[in-house]
């Protein structure tokens, strides 16, 4: 079973003792470090939930997103779970916790298609080339959401963090091979140089531009 938990008052400390105890170290750290980007997202009038696993999860992503009944669930699966302790493994110390938030922007992305009703939608204008078997079309569609959710994550970035852009940019690029549904380097080498966001737009819109270039390019 599911436990939903408000990630404001968690963050603020203001829930009854009971809820908070039932939090262990490392969920408080990645609840509190993904609280920006929650926060921007629910400002932006996104429907999002954070689900807390009270269970063992091993194997899960530690950070993964659902949707269901119209709103998403921000997902944190850290209990039994050894990716929930290595996820950052080799990522200096004091750069962790805006890992962490980065994670969280990417979610925020999927979020954001699945809210608008896009999920796996071509834009308008776009459309798939030649017949393909539907396992091959299905990889394809995960890998263009993936692409975009990278895109509203350096956004998120750029827009707070310019001076770190450059190291989120390179990380992100090392959890991405070549091949697969996670293969998202033609979106991130669209993104070398940080000029191509936008500031006075949102994370959503920036991304959605880049994204479209990238498109038009595959």
């Amino acid at each position: 079973m599911l436990k939903l938990l408000p990630l404001l008052s968690l963050v603020l400390f203001s829930v009854p003792a009971m809820a908070a105890s039932s939090l262990n170290p490392l969920e408080m750290r990645w609840l509190k470090a993904a609280a920006p980007v929650v926060n921007y997202a629910r400002e932006q009038g996104l429907p999002l939930d954070i689900v807390v696993q009270p269970q063992d999860a091993p194997g899960s992503v530690p950070l993964a997103l659902g949707f269901d009944g119209g709103r998403c669930k921000l997902v944190l699966s850290m209990r039994g779970n050894a990716q929930a302790e290595t996820a950052l493994q080799g990522v200096p110390s004091a750069s962790q916790d805006l890992m962490i938030a980065t994670m969280a922007a990417h979610e925020i992305g999927h979020c954001q298609r699945h809210a608008q009703g896009d999920w796996h939608a071509l834009p308008r204008g776009f459309v798939e080339r030649g017949a393909i078997d539907g396992d091959v079309r299905e990889q394809g569609q995960t890998r263009r959401e993936e692409g975009y959710a990278d895109l509203v994550a350096l956004a998120w970035v750029h827009a707070r963090h310019i001076d770190d852009y450059q190291d989120v940019l390179a990380w992100l690029g090392s959890l991405r091979q070549a091949g697969g549904s996670h293969d998202t380097r033609a979106w991130l080498a669209l993104a070398g140089d940080s000029a191509v966001f936008d500031t006075a737009q949102t994370p959503f819109r920036q991304a959605e531009l880049l994204w479209r270039q990238g498109l038009e390019g595959r």
